[in-house]
């Protein structure tokens, strides 16, 4: 319907309104990224463990007995990460370290001959290994040169330390509240949705939590289980690097081919450096070819399913973006915005495709058989070989007028 110049005026007030209100809170989420950070992994990690804690409930337990018993089995988990990964991974990159003499000889011996031999390309006469590696040493040092400057500036800021430690003093407490009280929460910021749109919000809202919660507790715990199988097989077929090349296809998982891919990679060439035997090749192709198969076939229908909806180029532009523009917070924040984006585009578009712009003023209108069980022409009355019929019908159809 036709709308008079105030009410244009009025709606085009209000649109400016909500788009002030919009960049106020960017710029106050800019300004308070550091203070926030705590606030939001909190957030974060009792969004996770609130499912847990309401089975728990629904087990007979109290609320607060529930919540001991997770944020208790979550710091188990962390604590255990810290004694067994940390220092597993130190003693990997003490491995490779030592051991790039052996990858610098066998690419300057071996690979690049090869390569040579068979593309007719002289890649040695243009690619100085010996450069480059001096190259990447010089980097290396200056890169140890600034990380100390920068430790050393922060052991001189007694500010930066005390705003590090109390940080991480408040992550445990801020997780603990918010496994306690998420449910309080979820139900006050529904209280304020008007009434009108509360069905909309709450399925929306509903569609966002499955999305976000199918990418982050699915694929995080696929991902897990890939590392460890790949770092388990590798270790099993010699490699030195095994368990490092594991974590790393693991955690690269989240992009499809992109982990497996690089796995199969970094895991040929480290077979070559160190044994230069196409067996232990084979074995590292057997080992991602198993992962393959129970990603493909058990882990990701098991543990994530089909309504994730978040494409990979779309989940690394947002955490690149977010980082970019609210540094790690953004990085944090960047997958739930992008879940609760990719749903609210859905939203729009279902809207889109049941609108007037979309259908038009003409709009086609399609008899679906299925639909219908009666067809047209079983609608129609049979014919009747009883001639007495006929009288009768045209009878009744004289005295319909009247």
């Amino acid at each position: 319907m036709d709308r008079t110049p105030l009410e244009d005026i009025a709606l085009f007030l209000r649109r400016l309104q909500w788009t002030a209100l919009g960049v106020g809170a960017c710029w106050l989420l800019w300004v308070l990224a550091p203070v926030l950070t705590p606030f939001v992994v909190a957030a974060m990690l009792g969004w996770l463990g609130d499912p847990l804690v309401d089975r728990l409930e629904r087990t007979g337990r109290s609320r607060n007995t529930s919540v001991i018993l997770v944020f208790t089995l979550m710091a188990l988990l962390v604590v255990l990460v810290l004694l067994i990964l940390v220092p597993l991974i130190e003693r990997q990159i003490t491995t490779l370290i030592v051991s790039l003499p052996s990858y610098r000889d066998w690419f300057t011996g071996t690979a690049i001959p090869w390569l040579e031999q068979r593309t007719g390309f002289e890649i040695s006469a243009w690619l100085d290994l010996n450069h480059l590696i001096e190259l990447v040493r010089s980097n290396w040092e200056r890169a140890g040169g600034v990380a100390t400057t920068m430790l050393g500036y922060l052991s001189r800021s007694g500010f930066a330390v005390m705003a590090m430690i109390a940080n991480i003093a408040l992550l445990p407490v801020l997780t603990f509240f918010f496994l306690r009280d998420w449910d309080v929460l979820v139900d006050r910021v529904a209280s304020l949705i008007p009434r009108d749109h509360l069905a909309t919000a709450s399925r929306l809202a509903k569609a966002s939590s499955d999305v976000l919660g199918a990418f982050l507790r699915g694929q995080f715990l696929v991902m897990i289980t890939l590392g460890v199988m790949y770092g388990i097989g590798l270790w099993a077929v010699g490699l030195d690097l095994g368990i490092l090349i594991g974590i790393i296809a693991g955690l690269l998982t989240f992009v499809p081919y992109l982990g497996p891919a690089s796995g199969i990679i970094l895991g040929v060439v480290a077979a070559l450096v160190q044994y230069g035997d196409w067996k232990y090749v084979a074995g590292v192709l057997a080992v991602f070819g198993v992962g393959q198969v129970i990603e493909s076939y058990w882990l990701t229908p098991k543990l994530v399913g089909d309504r994730i909806g978040l494409h990979p180029v779309a989940v690394i532009f947002a955490v690149l973006a977010g980082g970019t523009l609210f540094g790690f917070l953004g990085m944090l924040l960047a997958l739930p915005v992008a879940a609760v984006a990719n749903v609210l585009l859905r939203y729009a578009q279902e809207r889109y495709t049941h609108s007037r712009l979309y259908a038009g003023d003409h709009p086609t209108i399609l008899l679906d058989p299925a639909a219908n069980p009666v067809s047209p022409r079983a609608a129609e009355p049979a014919p009747s070989n009883d001639s007495r019929a006929a009288p009768a019908a045209d009878a009744s159809t004289e005295r319909a007028p009247q």
